[in-house]
């Protein structure tokens, strides 16, 4: 009997550790597919290249056993799963984006507050202008979204001297550095936080979480940070507070993406833009291949698998 395929974003020779019991395909999205899709088991979904592409293949994985994502985030997937067989494992990749994702979050808090753009605007222009800026130091930081990279971005705000930060996340339960408070909480916490930092899951309920009502419950001159993802945020809304001067972003993610060149947010006022670069750094590679080595390891081995978050 030959062995059931592995579908891999990048070739298997680049990862170390792979058990030799399966067959590799590489597969990064192109129009091909590497191989019958009817013979993978494994099916590992190939990265930033949209929902379009990541369920294309999956109507056919009649044998398909595992969806394992090389990001936290599932919403690019999900769309593919009613039309699988009962018992396909989904399982996101937590912890691999943790170091990226928070570096990005707090290089976007700083630049913004430290006013960054318009220094670079003003070394294109050879104009030496010092003015006063508002200092991470002695801010209150609330962090919407606490799983594994909302806990990576408080490790990285803390040696800052922040006042306080603040957590919430789906339900209440505690932490080593405090309490992390319910979805319920959110309203209560969003007039005293100085910035507030978006790493939440889209899902049904934090779609548009980030409204008119949202955003009206920020303090005057506070910062939204969105690492995420961008339909948490209702684009309409947050333009309107741009535009008034009330608030100030920073956003690796937006609704729509990729941003139309004609798109307003391009030219909101106190907006830093960066392109969903949160995960693609130097440090998405390595952690990428020990997470899938480790987990086809488990799964050669019958073992049960890390970090499932559905199952058909």
């Amino acid at each position: 009997m030959s062995p059931l395929d592995v579908w891999l974003p990048f070739p298997a020779s680049e990862t170390e550790g792979l058990p030799s019991s399966f067959q590799y395909r590489f597969w990064d999205g192109s129009k091909d597919f590497p191989a019958d899709p009817a013979e993978c088991a494994f099916y590992v979904v190939p990265y930033m290249k949209g929902p379009d592409v990541a369920v294309r293949p999956l109507p056919e994985m009649k044998q398909l056993r595992v969806i394992q994502t090389v990001t936290a985030g599932i919403d690019h997937v999900t769309p593919g799963l009613a039309g699988l067989a009962p018992g396909v494992r989904l399982c996101n990749a937590r912890g691999v984006h943790d170091a990226s994702t928070s570096e990005l979050a707090l290089t976007l808090t700083l630049a913004s507050l430290r006013g960054v753009p318009g220094f670079v605007r003003d070394q294109a222009e050879r104009r030496w202008q010092a003015v006063r800026l508002p200092a991470l130091a002695d801010k209150r930081v609330l962090i919407v979204g606490y799983g594994s990279i909302g806990r990576a971005v408080e490790e990285r705000l803390i040696p800052f001297e922040v006042a306080r930060v603040d957590r919430i996340a789906r339900t209440s339960r505690e932490s080593e550095h405090g309490p992390v408070h319910g979805l319920g909480e959110l309203a209560g916490l969003l007039p005293s936080a100085d910035v507030v930092i978006l790493v939440t899951p889209l899902t049904e309920q934090t779609r548009g979480m980030v409204d008119a009502a949202f955003l009206g419950r920020m303090k005057d001159g506070a910062l939204l940070v969105n690492v995420g993802r961008g339909p948490v945020v209702d684009t309409g809304a947050l333009l309107a507070e741009l535009g008034s001067g009330r608030l100030r972003a920073a956003l690796d993610v937006t609704d729509p993406e990729p941003l139309p060149a004609d798109h307003p947010l391009w030219d909101a006022p106190g907006l830093l833009l960066t392109p969903h670069v949160g995960g693609l750094s130097s440090a998405f590679m390595p952690r990428a291949r020990r997470l899938l080595a480790a987990q086809i390891g488990r799964f050669a081995a019958g073992e049960e698998l890390e970090h499932v978050v559905a199952t058909t």
